[in-house]
């Protein structure tokens, strides 16, 4: 096109785009609401601090071989650049003394959004527990070291994105101390569903805010964090509402007892625990804990989440990590890999335009809701294996829609197609796809968006930009040709088996 030509077609561009205001495209709200309340420490139990524990001083030669904080920070640099091609390193925040949380994630396209399920680790917790760091730094190195050689590490790799954080109290862990700098248990640091001890939002820790605020920018299913001081498998719920030790089943209970056995089985001795059957057990039942990260991350960030006891003493001699890692490396990776082989997964569009929805998934019997992805409307749902389950979707302005599945020892690919509602008023109803959530980040359908832009556009004001553009192009004596072409969309990700 010569330059006259290229001119027509920007002065036409540019009086449409003068005479239609665009709106600005919503990226990435908060999927979680707090509300501020009275702190309320008139019970021992539920203060966030602790109390001076009677244990027998402590021996600094205890650390020796363990990696210092500038140590595992070095580690996971050198990490980063070695396995570059399937990691990426980033901060989620900052301790109270400033010292970087660091993450690992892995995945064969790290730091790029697909529609995969999510697994993060988390380890150190608690200061004084400091085996979780080292082997999560080992379970990095074990998948650069076996991609493209380990079936399992293949698996892990490719079908999901792997996020380890290996120190969540690297202030305890310099202080030789279960709290934080503050001498605040992390732990007991997490709005609570049955006290409101940590409702006053200014009063939380920065380890604390940085773990909540991570889970608000990432879509995570499941999760798993690791500490010392017993071998045992811990699920949901962590409390009950009279503070007794009880069984207190969460609604997904039956998934949970299935994630605490994948790690418990395929642990060298965890199930044969005498203490705990199987080398599970309920958070509750064992002793009741409030302010939990494990309950917290189930209510408000929509992830399955874990407590692992994987050493019986806190602080083992360096010279047992290797052992230890050999007792828990295959159980570590059998609980990633659980996300892909079990439960049900899909994606969620819409029948009229075939954008991605972030519609609601439920399954008839279980008062729990998972929300799709508003980039690509996918969903990972951890079921029990072995049952009879009817899941429904559903998204305003649409039709809902369900399906009977049976889930054997293997996972469910399930995708949902809803169509709009026609009962609905054409004026009043909702927009489609990423313009009808205010959290949704329509990243990567720029050319949808102005397909939708162009529709929207009256028939008056088509007729008026193109006397515009005619008087112009008949002032420079030229004619051009303007060509619009319209790409088909691609569905991106894996073929399902089952589509509703």
């Amino acid at each position: 096109m010569d330059l006259t030509g290229a001119i027509c077609v920007s002065v036409f561009a540019l009086a449409l785009l003068s005479l239609f205001p665009i709106n600005a495209v919503a990226r990435g709200g908060d999927r979680i609401s707090f509300h501020s309340g009275a702190m309320n420490h008139s019970n021992g139990f539920l203060t966030r601090h602790l109390f001076e524990a009677k244990e027998p001083p402590f021996r600094e030669e205890i650390t020796w071989g363990y990696m210092s904080n500038f140590e595992l920070e070095k580690s996971i640099k050198e990490f980063g650049k070695r396995c570059a091609n399937i990691s990426y390193v980033y901060s989620i925040g900052e301790s109270v003394q400033g010292f970087p949380l660091w993450v690992i994630e892995i995945s064969d396209k790290p730091g790029q959004k697909e529609p995969e399920p999510s697994f993060k680790y988390i380890g150190n917790v608690h200061g004084d527990e400091p085996v979780g760091r080292e082997l999560l730094m080992r379970l990095a190195n074990w998948l650069c070291d076996n991609y493209m050689k380990d079936p399992l590490a293949n698996l892990i790799v490719e079908k999901v994105h792997l996020h380890i954080l290996p120190s969540m109290n690297p202030d305890g862990f310099a202080l030789r101390r279960r709290g934080n700098a503050n001498n605040v248990d992390l732990n007991r640091d997490f709005p609570d569903q049955f006290f409101p001890i940590n409702d006053v939002e200014s009063m939380r820790q920065p380890e604390t805010i940085a773990i909540m605020s991570w889970l608000k920018k990432k879509h995570f299913t499941a999760s798993a964090s690791l500490h010392g001081g017993a071998l045992v498998a811990n699920y949901p719920w962590d409390g009950s509402q009279d503070k007794r030790n009880k069984y207190y089943a969460c609604p997904d209970d039956a998934a949970f007892q299935f994630m605490a056995t994948v790690y418990s089985r395929s642990h060298h001795n965890m199930s044969l625990s005498k203490e705990f059957p199987g080398g599970i057990t309920n958070g509750a039942f064992w002793y009741p804990i409030y302010g939990g990260m494990q309950d917290w991350n189930y209510i408000h960030g929509g992830c399955f989440e874990i407590t692992l006891e994987i050493s019986d003493i806190k602080w083992p001699k360096a010279k047992e990590l290797d052992v230890l890692w050999e007792h828990n490396r295959m159980s570590m990776l059998t609980l990633i890999s659980s996300l892909v082989k079990a439960g049900v997964h899909g994606r969620v569009f819409s029948g009229e335009t075939g954008f991605p929805l972030p519609a609601s998934v439920i399954v008839e019997g279980i008062n729990y809701t998972v929300t799709a992805s508003s980039i690509y409307g996918d969903y990972h749902r951890i079921l029990a294996p072995r049952g009879s389950y009817k899941v429904i979707a559903s998204m305003p302005g649409y039709q809902t829609k369900s399906t009977q599945i049976q889930i054997g020892d293997e996972g469910v690919n399930l995708d949902f197609i809803l169509n709009p509602d026609e009962s609905i008023n054409k004026e009043a109803k909702p927009k489609k796809g990423c313009e009808c959530n205010c959290n949704c980040n329509c990243e990567g359908i720029g050319n949808t968006k102005l397909l939708q832009f162009f529709k929207r556009i009256h028939m008056e004001l088509y007729i008026f930009a193109f006397l515009i553009l005619l008087f112009l192009c008949l002032l420079f004596k030229r004619k051009s040709i303007l060509k619009f072409s319209r790409h088909n969309r691609q569905y991106i990700g894996a073929k399902r088996s089952a589509v509703v």
